[in-house]
């Protein structure tokens, strides 16, 4: 007779059937199964963690390939993760996105936890065993990604990396693009999204001016994973492409994962997560008012509107942009001196991305199949997009 692991590890592994191995797990003794069915999200999380995988991001995944309670068993188990550790041992932005999912321990003894879960969701055991079983399968899938914020309990987690980001001028820019998204005015939003990109493109070059004469010292380059929500998933990936671009950072997008990775320096990359989030407000806002009747007559006719739409705003914003950072040129008297920095920043940034990613393939470009989509999406861009007027 199979222990209680023994049962869960051949539900996995396909040994058995799932339908019997849920059968027999559910006649089995919950005093046996549940604790173990409890240490086994909590082992398959940690080891995700310890290979790359944030808890935002585990929850995120966890909810595209499942369900929400797939979600809530994450965030459990991120709970159970950090009580582990002392404060001084997690470092910050993983402890924020923790918090950010509201990551407590809301149950009594684990040995409890099932039953807590059937209570709380209102359901019976079995579907609690089913969920629990259904998110083990998930994360058996997972591969290990890039370490790229130390998990709690290593060494370097003790202390927070020193940041070089403005925290003045980020909250300006996240000002003027909430006065963009609020506004009903094409101009008025155009002028905000353009003060914000120029605001951007001015740091940047003011930053590598510092470094020009040697009043500061230059910083390393990071990467942080965006996420990329479905529907339209490339679509919105190739807006987050254009937006890291103009904003000098490059991104690899990894659509079976639903996240992009922009590499970059710290404000940069800051910049950009911000932009594209604004952006993709004002494009799904531009996109509702712009597209045909839906039903079921014309529901090829709207995906097909509004998978142009994306692409049509996707290509102008970048080109808007390009024009954005260009109205921040260089000054004359300094040009000289910038360009060779500026250069040397991006070659940091390439080297930093090659060695995260040695294969990178280029994507294909997204069918436009419909004309008033794309239209209607770079007439959408150029509402939006950033020029002052």
């Amino acid at each position: 007779m199979r222990t209680a692991d023994e049962q869960i590890k051949a539900v996995l592994d396909g040994s058995v059937g799932y339908e019997r191995g849920l059968d027999a797990l559910t006649v089995a003794p919950a005093a046996d199964v549940d604790p173990a069915l409890f240490a086994a999200v909590r082992s398959a999380c940690s080891r995700l963690f310890e290979r790359g995988w944030q808890p935002g991001e585990l929850h995120r995944v966890a909810g595209r390939r499942g369900t929400v309670a797939h979600t809530q068993l994450v965030t459990d188990a991120v709970a159970t993760h950090l009580r582990q550790f002392k404060p001084a041992l997690v470092d910050p932005r993983w402890r924020a996105q923790a918090d950010a999912l509201g990551a407590t321990v809301w149950w009594g003894a684990d040995e409890r936890y099932l039953d807590g879960l059937a209570a709380r969701w209102r359901v019976d055991r079995v579907e609690v065993l089913d969920t629990v079983l259904v998110l083990l399968g998930i994360l058996r899938t997972l591969p290990p990604i890039e370490v790229l914020v130390p998990p709690p309990g290593t060494v370097q987690a003790a202390a927070a990396r020193p940041s070089n980001v403005d925290v003045r001028l980020l909250d300006r820019v996240r000002a003027l693009l909430a006065k963009a998204e609020s506004t009903t005015y094409p101009a008025e939003a155009e002028t905000y999204t353009a003060k914000a990109q120029e605001l951007v493109a001015r740091h940047s070059i003011d930053e590598a001016l510092l470094v020009a004469r040697g009043a500061a010292t230059d910083v390393v380059p990071f990467a942080r994973r965006i996420g990329v929500d479905h529907p339209y998933e490339s679509e919105k990936a190739a807006l987050l492409d254009a937006v890291a671009g103009a904003n000098r950072c490059h991104a690899v997008w990894s659509p079976e994962l639903g996240f992009a990775t922009v590499f970059g320096f710290d404000t940069d990359i800051d910049a950009v997560d911000l932009l594209h989030t604004s952006l993709l407000v004002q494009a799904n806002r531009a996109m509702s008012a712009a597209e045909p009747p839906g039903g079921k007559a014309g529901r090829a006719r709207l995906k097909t509107f509004r998978q142009s739409f994306l692409v049509g705003f996707a290509v102008r914003i970048g080109e808007r942009l390009s024009q954005a950072v260009a109205s921040a040129a260089l000054p004359p008297d300094t040009a000289s001196d910038l360009l060779p920095v500026l250069a040397a920043r991006d070659a940091q940034v390439r080297e930093t991305m090659e060695r995260v990613f040695p294969r990178t393939v280029r994507g294909r470009g997204t069918r436009v199949d419909s004309d008033e989509g794309w239209d209607s999406g770079r007439a959408a861009a150029d509402r939006a997009a950033l020029h002052r007027s």
